[in-house]
């Protein structure tokens, strides 16, 4: 029995070409991460050369997440019927014709398009990348590796992205942000070819439109509603889109315990250590997003700097993220996952009470102190529930899992804006309104109330005392809010990281996958209990590598 097993897991190892196919997914990885975050800083030139208004500027920006969103799901299933790597080349044709589209937008609404293109594109990549290397890398200890090495490069762009923006605006105009995607792609279209490996799953059933169109309805409102949530406030219009999008998200769950061959089998969430893992990483990418609003905010409003400056100072954080991805994996061979995940939880909370600690005066390294210690935390986090959850997925789901792993991760992201923002947004004006200075005129008093970039608008058109004045009672005000908003999420992970070290105390890790499946395991452990973890992926149809029989 035991050389049986010994012989299966020397041949399901990977080899040289799975571990360069890795590289090319990890680019594409970073590509999308990048773009998530990128245009942040581009918006001045695309107002001061498009002249969009308000609204359509809002469209813009939020269009590409929305459509993420939306379709993240419904392609993740869709590669698991059609192939995974055939949805990722045509993924990335649709990637780099909107990326051209949208360098050379002539006009908001073809800019419009563009992204909302971008978004679509971006929907077939993330879930295809994940779900190839379940298929890649079939042994546990090079699964665990390789997401590593993907979740790295996930947190890595979207610390980069900024900085990236910098460099590019400082040199080229704004369109550069989008066409540095066209090499990235065409080498994809290139390496992809030759090295990655065509699977999907054995017996597709019928693609269930109804349910597909049903995930739309269900994320597009909601992910909106947080969003407007987030910018205006609470008001009856995005509570109602909100509240849209979860009815047809409960009618989606329900239609999908009906179906024999569901787009979403929901049956996974009965196992406790797939849903705490899916509600760490959502909590995870949370705190991520969470603290680059408050972050990017400080180093340019605060403390003075310009964009290629403050992207410079996201390059400590982006190296802890890279360095914590990488220990994961060394980790889980000696610490059981859960142990690990709550340990990441509370590092990351850590790093929040470092930036509750931020006054005007505090610098620039209190802030890199605080966001190097989270980012640390939060990538090891997210490194092992994505292991976690991509392991516990049937084969034949492996995209579907994927794609709700990372839907996931973008009601995360919106949830900090929305949360975070709300919290920091309502202390800073509570504290601007017991301390705004007296006679200013009340179109100034708006919109130093309204955000800090309104503020130093603001004053930037009032006499020098006056307007200095006013800058530094907003500044003031911003970081209170900074503050407040970092001890909500401290206080979230510390919490989470109770809920977690409870819930995943049974999910295995390396250690005992190499001594091989226990007798009568839990339902609740990574993995099912009729298949050992490491021949899970056995199952898909692999067209590029034979097929390896488990242990006999």
């Amino acid at each position: 029995m035991s050389h049986a097993l010994a012989s299966h897991q020397q041949h399901t190892r990977a080899g040289r070409k799975q571990w360069t196919g890795l590289a090319v997914l990890t680019v594409v990885v970073l590509l999308v991460s990048l773009d998530m975050q990128v245009l942040s800083y581009a918006l001045p030139f695309i107002s001061a050369e498009l002249e969009p208004s308000s609204a359509q500027l809002l469209w813009i920006v939020n269009i590409y997440p929305f459509v993420l969103a939306g379709l993240l799901l419904t392609m993740g299933a869709l590669g698991d019927r059609i192939g995974r790597k055939r949805l990722l080349m045509g993924g990335a044709v649709v990637f780099g014709a909107a990326s051209l589209m949208a360098s050379f937008a002539s006009s908001p609404t073809m800019l419009i398009a563009a992204r909302a293109l971008l978004g679509l594109g971006g929907a077939t990549l993330m879930p295809s990348t994940l779900s190839l290397i379940r298929t890649m890398f079939r042994d546990d200890g090079q699964r665990r590796i390789a997401i590593a090495v993907w979740t790295g490069a996930f947190a890595a762009g979207a610390l980069l992205g900024p900085l990236l923006g910098g460099v590019l605006l400082e040199h080229f105009r704004w369109g550069s942000v989008f066409l540095v995607n066209l090499p990235v792609i065409a080498l994809l279209l290139v390496l992809g070819s030759l090295l990655l490996p065509e699977s999907r799953a054995t017996d597709p059933a019928r693609f269930d439109l109804f349910s597909a169109a049903l995930s739309l309805a269900a994320v597009l409102p909601a992910v909106y509603g947080i969003q407007r949530i987030a910018e205006d406030g609470v008001s009856p219009a995005p509570i109602a889109s909100l509240v849209a999008g979860l009815t047809v998200g409960w009618y989606f769950l329900r239609r999908q315990r009906t179906l024999s061959e569901p787009l979403l089998d929901v049956r996974l969430f009965h196992d406790r250590a797939f849903s705490a893992a899916v509600a760490t990483s959502v909590l995870a990418v949370f705190s991520l997003v969470g603290s680059g609003l408050f972050t990017a905010q400080y180093l340019q409003m605060v403390l003075g700097f310009g964009p290629l400056q403050a992207g410079l100072w996201a390059l400590p954080a982006a190296g802890a993220a890279l360095l914590s991805s990488g220990l994961a994996p060394v980790l889980v061979r000696f610490v059981r996952p859960g142990t690990v995940v709550s340990c990441g939880l509370v590092v990351a909370a850590l790093g929040y009470l470092v930036l509750a600690r931020m006054h005007v005066e505090s610098g620039v390294a209190t802030l890199v102190t605080g966001t190097v210690v989270m980012a640390a935390g939060i990538t090891l986090v997210m490194t092992v529930t994505s292991d976690l959850v991509i392991a516990t997925a049937p084969p034949d789901r492996a995209g579907s899992v994927s794609g709700l792993s990372q839907t996931a991760t973008e009601f995360g992201g919106a949830f900090g804006v929305a949360i975070l923002g709300s919290v920091g947004t309502a202390v800073y004006r509570a504290d601007l309104t017991d301390r705004v200075p007296q006679g200013l005129p009340p179109s100034a008093v708006r919109s130093a109330k309204d955000t800090l970039g309104g503020a130093v608008e603001a004053a930037d058109r009032l006499p020098g005392a006056t307007g200095a004045e006013l800058l530094t009672v907003a500044r003031e005000a911003f970081a209170a809010g900074l503050r407040a908003a970092s001890w909500t999420a401290a206080g979230l992970l510390l919490l989470m990281a109770a809920v977690s070290l409870v819930l995943l105390r049974h999910a295995r890790g390396a250690d005992a996958d190499a001594a091989g499946p226990e007798p009568d395991p839990p339902a609740d452990r990574c993995g099912s209990a009729t298949e050992p973890a490491g021949t899970a992926a056995a199952a898909d149809v692999d067209e590029d590598t034979p097929t390896v029989p488990g242990p006999a």
